[in-house]
């Protein structure tokens, strides 16, 4: 199971990439600043059950994969180490510029959390970072890997639930100012791209 300190350090660092711009927040952040709290809440309901399908889909497979094979486990840890590194150069040279975009409104509540679900499930991105992210904070030493991962799964939707629910709330009232502000977007896609950087790192340097 997870110590206290890997759960608190995953926690903390799961918050600070939710915060970090990307396409689900910045979705989220338009239609709650086009159509309300409450559309943009029901799309974060939609994302975070998403976010248990990848869960799953990691917790179902990545432990064999790991227990298998030295050579599965290099190659995997160094297919995540590069995705890690190319998200932490996107980060880094961004520029912050405001984003636009959003859903179509007067969609109902099930068309609104559906459509958080298929958002979220069809980005390849998000099971790739789930097999590079999730296996770092885990260790045989501790006992199984598969509750591990569905454990580190769900301090992620939680902290995914926290602040795209607080996007939503405040996008809401604050909209246009909040969806181009261009300063706020450059200095957390610095911090996500130190982040990424860092964990890609400790990836390399890892050992099964």
């Amino acid at each position: 199971m997870l110590t206290y300190e890997i759960a608190l350090s995953f926690f903390g660092i799961a918050v600070l990439l939710a915060l970090a711009p990307g396409p689900d927040n910045l979705f989220v952040m338009v239609q709650s600043a086009t159509a309300g709290r409450t559309s943009g809440m029901l799309v974060v309901l939609g994302l975070c059950t998403g976010l248990l399908g990848h869960t799953f889909a990691v917790a179902a497979g990545l432990a064999a994969v790991l227990t298998a094979s030295e050579a599965a486990f290099t190659m995997l840890k160094l297919a995540g180490a590069a995705y890690l590194t190319w998200l932490a150069w996107g980060a880094l040279r961004s520029k912050g510029e405001a984003h636009a975009g959003g859903l179509p409104l007067r969609l109902g509540a099930g068309q609104l959390y559906r459509r958080g679900i298929v958002m979220n499930l069809t980005n390849p991105k998000v099971t790739l970072f789930f097999l590079a992210f999730l296996p770092q904070f885990t260790a045989p030493a501790r006992g199984s890997i598969v509750p591990q991962i569905l454990s580190l799964g769900g301090l992620f939707i939680l902290a995914t639930l926290l602040v795209f629910g607080a996007i939503a709330w405040f996008a809401g009232m604050l909209g246009e100012r909040m969806r181009q502000s261009a300063r706020a977007q450059r200095l957390l896609n610095r911090a996500a791209g130190v982040v990424f950087l860092g964990l890609a790192i400790k990836l390399v340097l890892s050992e099964r």
